[in-house]
């Protein structure tokens, strides 16, 4: 008998994949780094179970699950896109962890206001990472499940057999952001006219029906090239924004290979990546370009927002909005190296 919790898995969509921080560090092999394709619901989900914020969770597109506690006890936190997390039934609150016993379902909802949710368990899943990362990487079939995505009847086995502390929630949790997604201008931005560029931020995209874990390819007015649209094939990195011979943007995401040969436009900065992915088929999205400078305090931004979440958590159902509670929240949480730790993805 496995010495941690055990969680079957009663049914689940096909594209429900165990996914951590990603697997870095390997491009120059051919390794691309996989992992959450919002890594901001990663972290608060593990946040909200006491887990270090790039532990391997169960992510979720666009469809649900149901599983069962067959063993041991679990604490589990839901969080991403509006889905709703239940326990026999019943709804739990957003942004709050919950101790599940065996013999109980537990439920996953449809996502309603993106594509992307995580389900963080505390202790973490007992499997060993692959190249670094438990991250799934379907198409070269490491990481994740037996090197595949979850389906009925898979039994995920947890490293520890019960969770230890309370089950916490998040005071006020974060409020997605609006507009237009942030990108800086090229590598390859010399290879379009200056009104091919000023085209690509004046118009309304929208995401396909093909966007996958690999791309997002876009529908809306063609970009042309200045001469040609092949390069020498050359490093990219999650949110570059490629114009292929169609002249369609297609805007590279988590499983993305690591090098290409088309032209990119514009890259999208890492505090938008999460924003950007969230996208539904159908769904419009605008560019604006952004300084270097710009896109470094972004990052800031958001690194120093992540580490205040921490301050925010409080044992579930003992929720105190007094004003004393509330001064004594620190909701910035110190310096942050933007270079360093979770907080920060790759990209610009």
């Amino acid at each position: 008998m496995p010495e941690g919790a055990t969680l079957s898995v009663l049914d689940c969509g096909s594209a429900t994949s165990i996914q951590d921080a990603g697997r870095f560090g390997l491009q120059r092999y051919g390794v691309g780094p996989a992992g959450a394709m919002d890594r901001d619901a990663l972290t608060i989900a593990n946040l909200l179970v006491g887990n270090d914020p790039r532990e391997a969770a169960l992510e979720f597109a666009g469809i649900g699950g149901r599983f069962r506690v067959e063993t041991g006890q679990i604490r589990l936190a839901l969080y991403g896109a509006g889905a709703i997390l239940s326990v026999e039934g019943e709804p739990v609150d957003a942004a709050t962890s919950i101790t599940v016993h065996a013999g109980e379902q537990v439920s996953v909802g449809p996502t309603r206001e993106g594509m992307f949710a995580m389900l963080a368990l505390a202790g973490g899943l007992a499997l060993e990472p692959v190249l670094g990362s438990r991250s799934l990487h379907q198409r070269s079939g490491i990481g994740g499940f037996e090197g595949r995505a979850l389906h009925a009847g898979d039994m995920l086995v947890l490293r520890e057999a019960e969770p230890r502390g309370d089950d916490l929630m998040l005071v006020d949790p974060p409020t997605p952001a609006d507009g237009p997604i942030r990108v800086l201008l090229g590598p390859q931005d010399d290879y379009f006219t200056e009104e091919a560029i000023a085209a690509f931020f004046a118009n309304t995209y929208s995401v396909s029906q093909q966007a996958d874990r690999m791309g997002y390819r876009l529908n809306g007015p063609a970009i042309p090239h200045r001469d040609g649209f092949n390069i020498v094939s050359d490093g990219i990195v999650t949110g570059s924004v490629q114009i292929p011979g169609s002249g369609e943007p297609i805007v590279l995401m988590t499983d993305r290979q690591t090098t290409g040969g088309y032209p990119k436009i514009a890259t999208i900065i890492t505090a938008d990546l999460a924003r950007f992915a969230q996208k539904r088929p159908g769904e419009p999205v605008r560019f604006t370009a952004v300084s270097r400078e710009d896109a470094i305090a972004a990052a800031r931004s958001r690194a120093l927002m992540l580490e205040a979440l921490r301050e925010q958590l409080m044992p579930a159902g003992a929720l105190d909005l007094s004003s004393t509670r509330l001064l004594g929240l620190n909701l910035v949480g110190g310096m942050v190296d933007a270079n360093a730790d979770f907080f920060l993805q790759e990209g610009s």
